[in-house]
C-alpha cells in the first residue's frame, strides 16, 4: 500500500481557525493506528475508506469521553478492528456505547449532501445499530467532526428507501444536533428503539445454499472483485451472518495477494483445495456435532448413540479386556504401537469408535480425546483420530483422510507406502470452542464425512 500519510499536510494555524468549534483533533497515534489497520485491506480502492473509518472511531471515542464521562465505550466487537469484517463492510458497525449499539458512517466530504449507508447495517440484524452517526473526517487538518445522527426507527420510517447494496439518504434525514445524541445515550432506555431480532435459522439458510456458495466464493479470490459482482444479496447475507465464511474469504484473498499469482485483477485458476476447505467449513457451521467431552464422563450424547458410536473402556481398564478380535483389542494394539513411537496418550483419555462403509468397503474410525492446558494457561482439548478397518485388515491403497477446522484443512493423509501400518492416524489440538471435521475418501467423488467433533465437559 502507498503511504497514506504522504498527502496529508501539517495542520496550520489557518486550518485550525477554520475548524468547527466541535471538531476533535486527531493525535499522531490515531493516524498511525488508522494507517496500520487500513493496510490490512488488500484492495487499494477500499483502503482509504478503511482509513477514514478508523479515524472516525478514534474521534468519536474522544468526543464521547470529553462530553459524557459516565458512558462506557466498548470497541471489542467493532467491525473496523476485525480485518475480515473491515474488508467487506464500509462502516464502523457494532460499536457499543453503554447499552446502545452505534454505527459510524465516515465521510471525507459532505459537499454532495448524500449519505451512503451499506445495506449490511440496515437489513441484517447482526449489524443494525440503535443510532447511525455521521462523522466528517477532515484528514488534511488532522481532525474530525461528529456531524449528525439518525435513530434506527426514524430510518425505517423513511418510505422512499431504495437499495441495491447501499442506501442513499439525503443528509437532511439526519439530526444535525449531536448534543441530542448525547442526551439519548445518557437518558433513553435501549428498549425505546426496538431492533429486529437475529433469526435463529441462519445455519439452515446457509445449508440450503451451500452448493451455490461452494461454486461462487472461490471466484472472489481477487480482492479487486466485489461481492456484488459474484453473489446475490441473499447469498451475501449468508456470508455476512456467518463470520467463519467471511474469515475464510478474507484468508483466501490474503493468500492470493501474498503469492502474487494474480495479474490485473484476474483470479488464478481455482484450486480443488479451496472447494474442499469451503465444503468442510460449511459442514462445520451447519451440521450438529458429537460432544467428545461427554466421553470423559463415560457417556455418549444422543447424536453419537444415533450413529452407533461405541464407547471404549478407559485406558486404566483396557489391559483387563482380552476378547478375541474385539474392537477394543484392535484399538489396544494400535495404541501400543503409537506409544512406542513416542505419542503420549494420558490414562484419563477416553475414546469411542464407529464402523461405516465407504463404497461398500468396511472401515472403522477410532477417536480419542482428553483435555490439556496450553502454555498460556488456556484450556484446550486434544483429538486423536485413527482410521482403520475391522479385524486390522488392509485399507485401500488410494484412501485419503482429511481433518479440517474453521480455519481450513489441518491435515490430509494417505497410507504410507513404506510403512506396514494397517491404519492412518493424526492428532489435532484446539480450544474448547473449536470443532473438527473428518472426511474419508477414495476419489474426489467418493467421500464420507463424519459429524463434527466438539468438546464440552458440561452434562
Amino acid at each position: 500500500m502507498t503511504n497514506l500519510l504522504s498527502n496529508i499536510s501539517p495542520m496550520s494555524y489557518l486550518d485550525f481557525d477554520a475548524l468547527p468549534t466541535s471538531a476533535v483533533i486527531l493525535s499522531p497515534d490515531d493516524i498511525d493506528q488508522a494507517a496500520e489497520i487500513s493496510n490490512q485491506i488488500f484492495d487499494e480502492s477500499k483502503q482509504w475508506q478503511a482509513y477514514l473509518n478508523c479515524l472516525a472511531l478514534s474521534a468519536f471515542e474522544q468526543w464521547l469521553e470529553e462530553r459524557a464521562e459516565g458512558l462506557t465505550i466498548n470497541r471489542e466487537k467493532c467491525t473496523i478492528l476485525q480485518p475480515a469484517l473491515a474488508n467487506f463492510i464500509n462502516s464502523v458497525a457494532n460499536l457499543q456505547v453503554g447499552e446502545f449499539k452505534v454505527c459510524l458512517i465516515a465521510t471525507g466530504s459532505l459537499s454532495d449532501e448524500i449519505v451512503s449507508l451499506p445495506r449490511v447495517v440496515v437489513d441484517l440484524p447482526e449489524f443494525i445499530p440503535h443510532f447511525y452517526v455521521l462523522v466528517e473526517v477532515l484528514e488534511e487538518q488532522e481532525a474530525a467532526n461528529v456531524y449528525a445522527f439518525l435513530p434506527y426507527q426514524e430510518l425505517r420510517e423513511i418510505t422512499s428507501l431504495q437499495s441495491d447494496w447501499n442506501y442513499q439518504l439525503p443528509i437532511s434525514c439526519f439530526d444535525e444536533n449531536p448534543d441530542r445524541l448525547l442526551l439519548y445515550l445518557r437518558c433513553l432506555e435501549p428498549s425505546a428503539i426496538s431492533l429486529p431480532a437475529i433469526p435463529t435459522n441462519r445455519s439452515a439458510i446457509l445449508a440450503n445454499i451451500q452448493n451455490q456458495l461452494v461454486e461462487l466464493l472461490p471466484q472472489l479470490q481477487s480482492p479487486r472483485r466485489e461481492l456484488s459482482e459474484v453473489l446475490t444479496w441473499e447469498q451475501a447475507s449468508a456470508v455476512f451472518t456467518n463470520p467463519e465464511l467471511l474469515n475464510w474469504l478474507y484468508t483466501l484473498q490474503k493468500q492470493n495477494t501474498a503469492t502474487e499469482n494474480v495479474e490485473m485483477g484476474s483470479a488464478k485458476p481455482e484450486s480443488p483445495g479451496y472447494f474442499a476447505s469451503l465444503q468442510d467449513l460449511i459442514k462445520l457451521i451447519t451440521q450438529p456435532a458429537l460432544n467428545a467431552g461427554r466421553w470423559l464422563w463415560d457417556e455418549l450424547d444422543d447424536l453419537a448413540l444415533s450413529l452407533s458410536w461405541v464407547l471404549l473402556p478407559s485406558f486404566a481398564d483396557a489391559s483387563e479386556m482380552r476378547p478375541i478380535r474385539s474392537p477394543e483389542e484392535e484399538f489396544e494394539v494400535i495404541v501400543t504401537q503409537l506409544r512406542q513411537r513416542g505419542l503420549e496418550i494420558p490414562v484419563q483419555a477416553r475414546g469411542a469408535y464407529q464402523d461405516f462403509l465407504l463404497a461398500g468397503i468396511p472401515l472403522r474410525m477410532y477417536a480419542v480425546t482428553w483435555h490439556l492446558v496450553s502454555e498460556s494457561g488456556k484450556p484446550e482439548w486434544s483429538l486423536l483420530l485413527i482410521l482403520g478397518a475391522p479385524a486390522l485388515s488392509s485399507l485401500p491403497s488410494n484412501i485419503k483422510f482429511r481433518v479440517s477446522d474453521q480455519t481450513g484443512i489441518l491435515d490430509e493423509r494417505g497410507l504410507n507406502a513404506e510403512s506396514e501400518d494397517s491404519y492412518i492416524f493424526t492428532r489435532v489440538v484446539g480450544n474448547w470452542d473449536e470443532k473438527f471435521l473428518v472426511s474419508v475418501s477414495l476419489m474426489d467423488d467418493v467421500e464420507v464425512t463424519l459429524p463434527p467433533f466438539a468438546f464440552d465437559l458440561g452434562r
